[in-house]
């Protein structure tokens, strides 16, 4: 059975593996032990309650019991920007007149912020190539949401996700080659390992102070922006099946869109039902459920079979014990 549960120091080299995996341009996870080795004392530290709510960065493990195999990653940080700057481009439109010409034009173009501060975001989401199949994306995508309903007072009233933007299948990012590299005249890893491990005022210091307009830009770097990768086109439809939203904001590096939704709109977070566990080894059911528990410091989610009846719900003996839990005891469930 699979189920997501927090990570911790034990999981570096898991973690490792995934980093490796993951590729070029997926800034949560680089390929720096040191840097995921403080990443996992963060999940620790943040699942144990010792930071404080807004300093906590949840990392999600996805494992299959039976063999102990960690075929993926997601997280929940539950505010961005507060002490390092969360920085992206605002897409606008700019407009420009001559009523003696009768000529109007609309000039789209970036423009650099720091517009989420204090949001929460869910990320670092992540399989192996032979578990992109049969329901394990969804799981570890929803159980992130899973996570926020448990206790959503630890988590802000906005919640963000960055997909990664568009590179080539030789590695190459069109819009850091045609645009960014202009301004941080250093190799793409080199700034996307920076962004993770530093203050981020290199950004602040060598980023453009003014609009850039796009119908200036290549034809190769204006034809990515706010595109997804093709590894994250499943993920970008997970996100918006939750109610998940393009903001007009795109990384700064390699364009890639962010969305956005409030948190209680989350479709998971909203419908997902606080009931009384009854452990019982003949459960009626068609269809699986996602189950989770109903805590952030003992968090585990699993999808499997669950028979909903009132305020209470059938689990076979297999699944409580996946999600460590007793009879008696709450379990959130989303049908």
């Amino acid at each position: 059975m699979l189920v997501v549960r927090p990570a911790g120091p034990a999981d570096l080299d898991h973690l490792l593996e995934l980093a490796i995996l993951s590729g070029p341009g997926f800034t949560s996870l680089p390929e720096d032990p040191d840097q995921l080795v403080e990443r996992l004392d963060v999940s620790r530290d943040s699942f144990s309650g010792v930071l404080p709510p807004q300093d906590r960065w949840y990392t999600l493990m996805m494992e299959e019991t039976d063999t102990g195999d960690v075929d993926g990653i997601a997280s929940v940080k539950a505010a961005v920007g507060l002490k390092r700057p969360f920085f992206s481009f605002r897409l606008a439109n700019q407009a420009a007149s001559s009523p003696s010409l009768n000529i109007r034009l609309d000039h789209q173009t970036l423009q650099l912020v720091n517009e989420c501060t204090g949001w929460t975001e869910v990320g670092s989401l992540f399989l192996k190539a032979d578990r992109r199949k049969g329901g394990a994306g969804r799981l570890l995508s929803q159980s992130r949401y899973m996570l926020i309903g448990a206790e959503p007072e630890l988590f802000a009233d906005m919640v963000l996700a960055e997909l990664r933007g568009v590179f080539t299948p030789d590695g190459a990012c069109p819009f850091w080659d045609h645009v960014a590299h202009k301004f941080f005249p250093m190799e793409f890893d080199q700034a996307d390992l920076m962004t993770g491990a530093t203050d981020k005022q290199f950004i602040l210091d060598l980023a453009p102070r003014h609009p850039i307009y796009v119908d200036l830009l290549p034809e190769p770097a204006r034809a990515v922006i706010g595109k997804v990768h093709p590894q994250g086109v499943a993920a970008m439809a997970l996100l918006e099946s939750e109610g998940f939203r393009p903001n007009g904001l795109v990384d700064i590096f390699d364009a890639g869109p962010t969305v956005s939704c409030q948190r209680d709109h989350i479709r998971t977070v909203r419908d997902a039902r606080r009931l009384t566990v009854r452990i019982t080894e003949d459960v009626d059911a068609e269809l699986p459920a996602l189950i989770s528990t109903d805590s952030v410091s003992a968090f585990r989610a699993v999808r499997a079979k669950a028979q909903i009846e009132g305020e209470t719900v059938r689990l076979t003996p297999e699944v409580a014990d996946a999600l460590k839990l007793g009879d008696g005891e709450v379990a959130r469930v989303k049908t």
